[in-house]
């Protein structure tokens, strides 16, 4: 533990819900949801006006739906949330060189290693500071909390959630973390915290109280001796400037049962495509190609095939990819496909090429094989499952929420579409709510079209930051709090 505040914990706002009303006019102050929109999706994050009517994240979209009808639901748009997300980074890096990301959204940072703050009123000033550049150069919110440590730096942050900071005095933890209810701490989940539940500890003071011994009867001496020392406030893990990543991978969930093979592989070879990409965008490449199927059933298999060498080549992992569907039986349907690529370097082999041009490789053993025990359907498939329909065809060229420019109207987004129809409202980031109009499907005047930035003129914020006198960071400065 330090013995000042110098660890911060960054956690932006409802961070793709904002980042769509930033981006939407019309949609400022209402409800959002972003999500999958089909029958399986799940929400990925609600504006803190859709959480009054009780949607959360990991929830059935359809459920949400139910608890909060008027809602505007949207496809999440990565291109931009990334684009904001290393805006923010970027200013992070400027704090420290000890930057720990751990999302889109997500980080901690080491001031004491960037020199930025050594005591508590220049780590609130900083995190004042950071909180104002946020705003300005993304023209979003985050919560900052300070601590002297990470575990207690996270708290810190979602106790001041939404737009605050607040500071957790060193020798104080153990006071603030008492009350607490256990799955406050990292590593206790709903398996343990039902797990502890049933042994009589529901509050942090409940594990301090029970002592070690009685923790690593309950959870054994590893996660027990670890869940003692964070009950009383110990943390001393650092902040880590690399987290390496041990895949990259992207999947999807499907409407409808995928039963035509033609379909399946053209999916699988676009999961393929989309891989890549993240992999270059992390500058990486890759030595094995994994291709997950959830059959129809929900039994969920997994096949794998290691190349002579690391590769970012699209050509490669799609015929990898392809490979692997080969050896499984997609009879019955398939509800749901993914691509991944593990064993990631920081060079590419450049001989994989012969692999590309058709050299075939046997695929190994599973990697694992779950819930197979349904057996296969072998009922003759319906013809009209096997196709796309018109709809769900316009549904994936026109994705609610994505951005579109027309030729006469300018830029826009995508309210909806149906029976051959595509309703655009238009309107940008700093103009006013704009009116709505709809087009045909295939519209030659209508195309799909990039995020434009949520502020037009960012402030520069590359000489940031300045060290504040501390006299400005007191108690009651604006924006903060200190704990107790």
């Amino acid at each position: 533990m330090r013995a000042a505040p110098t660890i911060l914990h960054l956690d932006m706002d409802a961070f793709y819900a904002s980042a769509e009303q930033a981006a939407k006019p019309s949609l400022r102050g209402k409800p959002v949801v972003v999500g999958g929109l089909g029958p399986r999706g799940v929400v990925a994050t609600a504006s803190y006006e859709a959480r009054r009517f009780g949607v959360h994240s990991a929830m059935p979209t359809a459920q949400a739906r139910r608890l909060a009808p008027n809602a505007a639901y949207l496809v999440p748009r990565f291109t931009l949330y990334r684009t904001v997300s290393d805006q923010v980074m970027g200013l992070l890096g400027q704090l420290s060189p000890l930057v720990e990301p751990l999302s889109l959204d997500e980080a901690f940072v080491d001031l004491e290693a960037g020199g930025t703050a050594d005591d508590t009123a220049s780590a609130r000033a900083i995190g004042e500071q950071l909180r104002d550049a946020i705003r300005a150069v993304t023209g979003l919110t985050g919560s900052v909390g300070l601590a002297g440590s990470k575990m207690l730096a996270k708290i810190a942050s979602e106790e001041a959630k939404p737009n605050g900071l607040l500071v957790i005095e060193p020798g104080t933890e153990r006071d603030l973390l008492a009350p607490m209810s256990v799955r406050i701490l990292p590593g206790v989940g709903p398996a343990t915290g039902d797990h502890l539940r049933r042994a009589g500890m529901t509050t942090v003071d409940d594990l301090a109280t029970a002592g070690e011994a009685e923790l690593v009867r309950l959870l054994g001496k590893a996660h027990g001796v670890a869940l003692h020392r964070m009950a009383l406030g110990y943390d001393d893990r650092p902040v880590v400037a690399e987290r390496d990543a041990k895949s990259v991978s992207v999947e999807d969930t499907f409407d409808m049962d995928l039963h035509d093979r033609v379909r399946v592989r053209t999916e699988v070879e676009r999961l393929a495509d989309r891989c890549v990409q993240r992999l270059r965008a992390a500058e990486r490449s890759g030595r094995t190609v994994v291709l997950k199927v959830r059959r129809y059933d929900f039994s969920t298999l997994t096949r794998s095939e290691t190349l002579r060498g690391p590769t970012d080549d699209p050509t490669v992992v799609r015929e990898a990819a392809a490979r692997l569907l080969e050896a499984v039986d997609t009879t019955g349907g398939v509800r749901l496909l993914g691509v991944g690529v593990t064993g990631l370097a920081d060079y590419t082999q450049e001989d994989l090429f012969a692999q590309a041009a058709g050299e075939q490789a046997a695929p190994e053993v599973p990697a694992r094989e779950e819930q197979d025990a349904g057996g296969h359907g072998d009922e003759p498939t319906d013809g009209a499952q096997e196709q796309e329909t018109a709809e769900q065809l316009a549904a994936r060229r026109w994705p609610a929420g994505h951005d579109v420019c027309h030729d006469t109207y300018g830029h826009g987004w995508v309210q909806g579409s149906g029976v051959g129809r595509v309703t655009v409202r238009f309107e940008e980031p700093e103009s006013p709510p704009g009116r709505v109009r709809t087009f045909r499907v295939d519209d030659p005047e209508l195309q799909p079209a990039d995020p434009l930035p949520l502020v037009r003129d960012p402030v520069d914020y590359s000489s940031w930051p300045a060290r504040l006198p501390k006299s400005r960071s007191g108690p009651g400065s604006s924006g903060g709090e200190s704990r107790p």
